[in-house]
């Protein structure tokens, strides 16, 4: 869920106008670039790569600054250039490429409980080596003064750490302490777009104007805090996935979106920071990886030793919506947990509906007139709720029915509470289906599904003298089924490697509870005065930091596993059935999700310290990856930052990247009955590293549909000693199917004790 700043997932170039207008004169507008140079070709006659491309740059541009250099995800520099300046720089010789830079979006208490890491805590007592795990989070910045980065009993800072706490005069070197250790700011590319920032609007400091850095840091790290709830509603203790982990923020998104740019420089910082996890809820359009600015980061974090999880996005339950699919990215899709927070509606004709709301203040006296916003507007899309467009003297003392989409959830019911309504009903249409998402409202709301609201307009049509009543439900536990997939939860199939399944998996991202910044009220509404220590919200940004944390538990309990392992150990244990043997549900269909929808399934933290045996994958896998998609060397490069030339004489294929799903993508035969008599045969290439003790595993295959042949060769694998390492194949003969059509099947190794599974999605296009 994004409050201020926009919330779908979108990349757009910053691309202004052809010109602006200065002194009365017109001159080339400029923007911002990312130079990639290759450093290993730095000319002899200059003394170091900063003289280098200090002299690039000037070669093209007597005015322009760089605004940030590289020396980790890349080598290189970013400045502002007209098009015609960008054009001769990328000429030079030595420069790999020059980007436009691309903007990027945020996709935006029980969660510890529901995922058993009391267990956890039983079966590995956190001890120091958990405290020495760093995990960096590229936000919105940080409220420093919340209980949740209380450092009480932390041991010293690790020595590891070379980060530091930026002070700004709004943001002290005290506001770090032993859990948040580090704390820094990157606007640079932000100030060369939109200009100096208004420092009345927003900090140019570490500091978290827009509560969702706060959110996400204190979800993946938060200390332990009794009695935390927001209004009462989710009261607990809160507390983050790995409570003994430290914090370091970078605070790279603004009012105005996250830019490349920043991201770029924080990536690098962090990677020199020493941290351990990279946690980023941010998110944008899909491109090759060479292009791909949160890819490259990632590549060079990966490279030494740091996981990086990401957001999935908030573009579902459309297919091909998944952000963040690089191969070397932890990508984490939405689910829901076992809490709800209902609303009750009860119509004048008897007739209630539950729905879901965090609003508690004065509740309706009793029923009171109810209209539906399309009547009562003078606009077009009045039932919409946007800002001005409710008739004051039809509203005034009513319940609004107000549909959902278009502007956000709680302005809907500041719109309403502006024009006189006294409650507002916000209905689900065909895009949200039956999803709930609850908020704090200003006014007596509730959200309901499509069909509740659909039954609700027929009652306001067929009624002359409509009423209605709303009432809170405050907190209700063990609802089930949960989990089930979040309509908006991006999906697959991957849109650029259709051989590589994202999202890896799901987590706990609707109606979570964490900390909040002092700026803002919870519904992120400048009218909001309200401040609140927590705040309950939702989203793919949300259960991003959750895989975050839980990776962060990994790694303190294996050091010694890498960023693959890790991801394979929290995928190959995820879960995507109940205990009743049902496949977790979908809410945006009802009906049962599909490894599009989950990945691996929803994560199991108890299990996946325990997995048996992983799919660990280095960085020649994955150059060898690239290979397989014909890049060059040049691109190869200016993908990862580091040479790889392929082997001419070597066969590279997409299907024998390490990873721990299969995505087998089919030709459809061509004729008009989809081409039935015709096969195909693709086989995939895995490895399996030892992990546990000595045992002998037995795959099984489980397939939905028989036509599809799937074998595994051999059927069994005995491992003797740790970190030994076992290879097996499996082969998918698949008849033609109708272009669209998809279907699943599982495959797990088990040696009685541990299960290794894998999804295995098929299409057909």
């Amino acid at each position: 869920m994004k409050l201020r700043l926009l919330h779908k997932v979108a990349v757009v170039l910053l691309v202004l106008s052809h010109y602006e207008v200065a002194e009365g004169t017109k001159t080339p507008a400029k923007a911002t670039y990312i130079i990639h140079m290759d450093k290993s070709n730095m000319p002899t006659t200059f003394a170091d790569h900063l003289e280098w491309y200090d002299s690039s740059l000037k070669s093209v541009s007597d005015i322009a600054d760089m605004l940030y250099t590289y020396n980790s995800a890349l080598h290189g520099f970013s400045a502002r250039l007209t098009a015609k300046e960008a054009e001769l720089l990328g000429k030079q010789p030595g420069i790999l490429s020059v980007m436009p830079e691309a903007r990027y979006e945020l996709h935006t208490t029980r969660t510890p409980e529901f995922l058993g890491l009391g267990k956890i805590e039983t079966l590995y007592p956190e001890s120091s080596l958990a405290s020495d795990v760093i995990i960096g989070v590229l936000d919105t910045g940080v409220w420093p003064e919340l209980k949740s980065y209380d450092d009480t009993g932390l041991s010293p800072v690790p020595s590891t750490w070379k980060g530091a706490c930026e002070v700004e005069k709004n943001f002290n070197s005290s506001s770090c302490n032993k859990k948040l250790i580090g704390a820094r700011f990157f606007s640079k590319g932000y100030e060369a777009a939109f200009g100096p920032i208004d420092e009345s609007m927003e900090s140019k400091s570490p500091r978290d104007d827009d509560g969702h850095g706060t959110h996400t840091s204190t979800t993946a790290a938060g200390s332990a805090v009794p009695e935390a709830s927001l209004f009462g509603f989710a009261y607990g203790t809160a507390r983050g996935m790995a409570t003994k982990a430290r914090v370091a923020t970078y605070k790279v998104c603004w009012l105005n979106g996250c830019f490349g740019s920043d991201i770029l420089a924080a990536m690098d910082k962090a990677v020199e920071d020493g941290v351990n996890v990279i946690s980023m809820s941010i998110g944008g359009g899909t491109t090759d990886y060479y292009r791909d600015t949160i890819s490259m980061g990632a590549f060079n974090a990966m490279a030494q030793g740091i996981l990086v999880s990401c957001s999935a996005g908030n573009g579902g339950p459309s297919s091909e919506s998944v952000a963040n699919i690089a191969p070397w990215i932890t990508t984490v899709g939405a689910g829901t947990l076992d809490r709800d927070f209902p609303a009750y509606v009860t119509l004048g004709n008897g007739k209630k509906y539950q729905g879901a709301s965090l609003y508690n203040g004065k509740p309706l006296s009793g029923p009171v007139p109810l209209v539906f916003a399309g009547n009562a507007s003078n606009s077009s899309a009045g039932e919409l709720c946007f800002t001005g467009s409710l008739v004051a003297n039809k509203v005034a003392g009513k319940i609004v029915v107000c549909n959902r989409g278009g502007n956000s959830r709680p302005q809907k019911s500041v719109v309403v509470k502006n024009a006189g309504g006294v409650g507002m009903i916000l209905t689900n249409t065909e895009d949200f289906g039956e999803e709930l998402v609850a908020d704090a409202h200003l006014l007596p709301s509730a959200a309901v599904g499509q069909n509740a609201g659909i039954e609700i307009k027929k009652y306001i049509f067929s009624d002359p003298s409509p009423t209605a009543t709303i009432a809170s439900g405050g907190t209700e536990l063990d609802v089930q089924p949960s989990p089930v997939v979040a309509s908006f939860s991006s999906r697959g199939p991957n849109p650029l490697s259709p051989q590589i399944l994202k999202p890896d998996l799901i987590a706990p991202g609707v109606d979570i509870l964490a900390g909040w910044t002092g700026a803002l009220g919870p519904t992120g509404l400048d009218s909001d005065k309200r401040h609140v220590n927590f705040n309950i919200i939702s989203g793919t940004s949300m259960s991003c930091p959750i895989v975050s944390g839980l990776a962060a538990l990994l790694k303190a309990a294996h050091q010694e596993w890498s960023p693959a392992a890790i991801r394979s150990a929290l995928m190959t244990t995820a879960y995507t059935k109940y205990k009743n043997g049902e496949t977790i549900e979908d809410v945006a269909t009802g009906r049962s999700s599909t490894p599009f929808d989950y990945g691996a399934g929803h994560v199991d933290p108890v299990a996946a310290l325990d997995p048996g045996l992983v799919y660990d994958a280095t960085v020649d896998d994955y150059f060898h990856f690239l290979c397989a998609l014909n890049y060059t060397s040049d691109q190869i490069k200016r993908s990862t930052n580091r040479d790889f030339t392929c082997d001419s004489s070597k066969t590279y294929n997409v299907e024998d990247l390490n990873y721990p799903s299969f995505a087998v993508p089919m030709e459809t035969a061509s004729s008009k009955s989809g081409g039935a008599g015709a096969s195909s045969t693709v086989k995939y290439t895995r490895t399996l590293t030892n992990v546990g003790s000595p045992g002998t595993y037995k795959v099984s295959v489980s397939s939905e549909i028989p036509s599809v042949k799937i074998l595994v060769e051999p059927d069994s694998l005995t491992f003797s000693t740790m970190s030994e390492k076992k290879s097996y194949t499996v082969t998918f003969i698949a008849g033609s199917m109708p272009s669209g059509t998809t279907s699943f099947a599982s495959l797990q190794w088990s040696d009685g004790k541990h299960s290794v599974g894998s999804p295995i999605a098929i299409s057909w296009t």
